[in-house]
């Protein structure tokens, strides 16, 4: 009995061992498929150098209608840093008067009105966008620019902040009770919906109770007929947007789809508000995911990028990000207390391009795609997919063992108009609290 017992012992444990060697054999094929834990060959150097250029180079063709900033990731200063560098350009080059994020109408509008005057600090409305990326020294220079400049723009050409995202709710709710109030509307209901010990709305309604509730405020403002409220009934169509994503959350595929085709149908209403204030072209920022040119979530939808790029064609023009190495700040997990729990892990791109940028020892550098020639042999490498760094608001143990897993197989040129590289991205410092 014994004498089998350690047979079968050491039967298990040769079968264990013959599964870890497959295992690593079929993980060493993929590594070598994928580029392994390798950041690839790099472009040519003397062509990249003779395109490459500053930030301060980008220009933008008089058609286009929204510039679009991306990052590939959230967790970085550069990419925070480029948010105003970029902006910045386009105020002073092209006139541009919308600041449009990746973050919810209700907590930009905080911001919109501290940079018209509002009280507190930049830091305070920074923080009242309400995700811990945007608590940062870079968000905060950003929105104080913008209040410098108001102080001393002309009546019309101020400065606005929007919100095009609905994952929060809080600023919306407060904004639209206030609204309703204001336009003598009645708002019991819509008083009772918020459970005011917890910071949130009560648990005792349904999704589609509250949206009933919602929904009928929407309705009394409409009924007003009045140009003036405009933003009240976005902020009820904000609530709305919320409660429908709620409903698929637990589905990542059907939430990424529908937060991504309301994301274009807040883009087109930040617009069409520009639009009336006799101003064409807006600017907006947020992940390379959202503002790429081409990206299908399968065959169930696009991103917004995607959906903006198939209307406006030439009349969206998209900047993309890459890194070499980034030392990224993530949540420690994706259900974690994402206020608190953050680390800092290392990644690299795979991306030729960023490779030579790095080795023409460029921190940060603009490459415009449409000033490369066909002759160039710098064509094919923009033309050609490779893994671009793409690191979005999430951290497992995966990234570390499998670099596929944060990395994107894309045609850089499909994608983009042009790309900021940056060689050695630093982690975002998250400073205060939640306001």
């Amino acid at each position: 009995m014994v004498m089998k017992e350690k047979r079968n012992k050491k039967h298990l444990v040769g079968k264990i061992l013959l599964t870890l060697f497959a295992v690593s054999i079929i993980t060493g094929c993929i590594f070598s498929y994928f580029g392994g834990f390798s950041t690839g060959k790099y472009a040519d150097k003397e062509e990249f150098a003779k395109y490459a250029g500053n930030v301060s180079d980008i220009t933008i063709p008089d058609s286009v209608r929204i510039v679009a900033l991306g990052e590939a990731t959230h967790g970085n200063a550069e990419f925070q840093q480029l948010k105003l560098d970029v902006f910045k350009l386009m105020v002073e080059k092209y006139g541009v008067k919308a600041f449009a994020l990746e973050g919810d109408y209700g907590g930009c509008e905080a911001v919109n009105q501290y940079i018209h005057g509002g009280e507190g600090t930049a830091e305070e409305a920074a923080a009242a966008i309400g995700f811990p990326i945007y608590r940062t020294k870079e968000m905060a220079e950003l929105i104080e620019w913008m209040r410098k400049y108001n102080e001393s723009a002309a009546e019309g050409e101020d400065l606005r902040f929007y919100g095009f995202d609905m994952q929060l709710y809080e600023r919306s709710y407060q904004y639209l009770l206030k609204e309703a109030k204001a336009y003598a509307l009645p708002t019991a209901d819509l008083e009772k919906l918020w459970d005011q010990s917890e910071g949130k709305f009560s648990a005792s309604y349904t999704a589609d109770q509250k949206a009933k509730v919602i929904e009928a405020v929407k309705q009394d403002l409409l009924q007003l007929n009045d140009s003036t409220t405009a933003q009240a009934v976005h902020l009820a169509d904000m609530l709305l947007q919320n409660i429908a994503l709620g409903k698929v959350i637990n589905d990542m595929l059907k939430g990424n789809v529908l937060r991504d085709s309301l994301m274009f149908v807040n883009t087109h209403w930040i617009m069409a508000q520009e639009e009336a204030r006799g101003n064409e072209c807006i600017f907006i920022s947020g992940h390379n995911g959202h503002i790429q040119r081409v990206h299908d979530y399968g065959t169930i939808g696009k991103a917004m990028g995607a959906l903006l790029s198939n209307e406006l064609g030439k009349a969206y023009y998209a900047i993309g990000t890459d890194f070499y190495k980034a030392r990224v700040s993530l949540p420690k997990g994706f259900g974690a207390d994402r206020n608190n729990q953050r680390s800092n892990h290392t990644f690299f791109s795979h991306d030729p391009l960023a490779k030579a940028a790095k080795k023409c020892e460029y921190e940060i550098c603009w490459l415009d795609f449409s000033k490369i020639p066909d002759s160039s042999a710098l064509k094919q490498q923009i033309t050609d997919y490779t893994w671009m760094g793409d690191v979005g608001e999430g951290h497992t143990p995966l990234m570390a063992i499998l670099p596929m897993s944060y990395r994107d197989w894309v045609s850089p040129s499909g994608l983009y108009d042009g790309v900021i590289f940056v060689a050695k991205a630093r982690p975002i410092e998250v400073i205060g609290k939640k306001r």
